[in-house]
């Protein structure tokens, strides 16, 4: 199947925010807070920074090694676990929960991006060693937004069945009917509905956990490109972050150096997210709440659990995997267990990491070069067809329906709906009225002014009703139209953001993800469009 690739710049798109566009232009008010440009001289610049913050490659390689177990070995899965054990390896990392049935597209994208800049890391330099990283958020907590999905506008929604705590820890077993629901709207018959169909019941009825549904299927999806999924809700890698576990617990240091950094960012942008006073959950089945310290006792907010100052101590010693770090730590613990040189996130995750670059300077914790995954639009052969009959360019596409419509309208309708003309006129007018009036008494002038005024909202209200009946003798033209932005650009919002990747795979089965990574540009600052 072939695709055409096109590009245009975020900030043209209308999607993104000012902090995101300024990162990506390096705009001066946000510099101090990062390390790395996100390009190739800042990626060059953090490899060789790198070396000097070495990680447990051994603890690292085993904690994969036992979770690849039962999962299909694809050879570059296997060579790049035992490539981490060199040190000339790096690697690159996307993170995201494990939503169910991967949420949305862009948790496809995201990952393509780290396997596409891993793939031109490993050209660039040919003595060292890329693999690329998902590293799956399966402690966050939030069944509402991990437990739903939209395919051809149905909303799945699952509620976790009365299961509380970790999503990555839920079991799977009351996810049959909510996919019985799934398979009776497939479709067309034939192989890739079937194939998928497959993968979707292996996935979610023969795992137990959310967590290992979640890393077997994106395994299936993208092992034979080398990725590696990394689950970090594995007491072998938080015992490598015992020590700032342990501070934050008694001596709560990230919030003032945040806090600081929050307050400086936010006198320029919108912050993303704020920190706590004390950054980490407490995490058992079926539980994970805040730890909050309360006098000389540490807490476990909306349970009983309660600790002294040994206690917890000897409880985060004897069971650090109890332990989970909120978003605001959580970076941390990432770079403290990947040999990481990049991450590749959304616009809200590039937002709160530009909050954390002085929080890895007091743990001398690497701070990796951070760039915007590529977002992507996929237009489909009908729908790249209606865009050439209406004449559209590929940023067209992007504008508002209205604006679209009323341009479409001016280039190829009459111009009788037009008032420029006529106002203009009335302008000139009401000025030499206003002249004469003047003359005779200097008062009158704002009263011209008024009625000026009140004549142009006049002819405003006039031309909007003859733009109207423009309209409905172009009504095909305009439904068209309408119809396009709604297909692209579901309830006004980016496709990436709203629609699962199941439908376009049922359509394109493999060359949908092929044909994606194929059009990522993993160090460019353009939205990619695949027709």
């Amino acid at each position: 199947m072939g695709s055409s690739y096109s590009y245009i710049p975020y900030k043209e798109t209308g999607f993104f925010s000012r902090i995101v566009t300024d990162y990506l232009s390096s705009h001066h008010d946000i510099v101090p807070f990062y390390t790395f440009t996100p390009d190739e001289n800042g990626i060059k610049e953090a490899i060789e920074q790198r070396a000097k913050y070495p990680v447990n490659r051994k603890t690292l390689a085993d904690a994969l090694t036992k979770q690849y177990e039962g999962l299909n070995k694809f050879g570059k899965t296997e060579e790049n676990i035992q490539l981490l054990l060199k040190e000339n390896t790096f690697t690159v990392c996307t993170a995201h929960q494990p939503n169910l049935l991967t949420g949305y597209l862009y948790f496809i994208y995201k990952i393509l991006h780290a396997i596409k800049l891993a793939e031109h890391l490993s050209k660039q330099y040919p003595d060292k060693n890329f693999v690329p990283v998902y590293y799956m958020g399966s402690e966050d907590n939030d069944i509402e937004e991990l437990g739903a999905f939209r395919f051809r506008g149905v909303k799945y929604i699952w509620d976790g069945d009365g299961q509380s705590g970790a999503v990555g820890r839920m079991n799977t077993k009351g996810l049959k009917k909510i996919l019985d629901e799934l398979f009776k709207l497939f479709g067309p018959p034939g192989k890739q509905c079937d194939d998928l169909q497959t993968l979707l019941t292996n996935t979610y009825l023969k795992h137990n956990t959310i967590g290992a549904a979640t890393q077997y299927l994106v395994n299936e999806l993208f092992g034979q490109y080398g990725l590696l999924v990394i689950d970090p809700d594995e007491a072998l890698l938080k015992a490598s972050f015992i020590p700032v576990m342990e501070d934050e617990l008694l001596h709560q240091s990230s919030y003032p150096i945040i806090t600081d950094q929050v307050e400086k960012l936010g006198a320029h942008y919108k912050i993303q997210a704020h920190p706590r006073e004390l950054n980490l959950f407490y995490l058992t089945d079926q539980l994970r709440e805040r730890i909050e310290k309360d006098g000389d006792k540490w807490k476990v907010v909306k349970t009983a659990i309660q600790f002294t100052q040994p206690e917890i101590i000897e409880e985060l010693q004897q069971h650090p995997e109890r332990f989970s770090p909120n978003v605001m730590l959580r970076g941390l613990f990432q770079e403290t267990i990947l040999p990481n040189v990049a991450f590749i996130g959304g616009g809200a995750e590039v937002a709160y990491w530009l909050q954390l670059k002085t929080l890895f300077e007091h743990y001398h914790v690497f701070y990796p070069c951070i760039l915007l995954r590529q977002s992507v639009l996929w237009v489909e052969a009908p729908q790249s067809k209606l865009r050439r009959l209406l004449e559209f360019s590929i940023g067209d596409l992007f504008k508002e329906e209205q604006k679209q419509i009323v341009e479409y309208i001016s280039k190829h309708a009459s111009e009788e709906w037009k008032t420029e003309e006529e106002t203009k006129a009335i302008e000139s007018i009401f000025e030499s009225i206003k002249q004469k009036a003047t003359r005779l008494d200097a008062t009158l002038s704002d009263g011209v002014s008024a009625a000026l005024t009140r004549m142009k909202h006049q002819l405003v209200t006039v031309e909007k009703k003859m733009l109207r009946a423009e309209k409905k003798k172009m009504d095909i033209q305009v439904k068209r139209i309408e119809r396009l932005k709604r297909t692209l650009f579901p309830n006004n919002s980016l496709q990436e953001r709203a629609e699962n990747f199941i439908d376009y795979y049922l359509d394109n089965g493999p060359a949908f993800i092929e044909n994606v990574k194929e059009g990522i540009i993993p160090l460019s600052t353009d939205f990619l469009i695949v027709e």
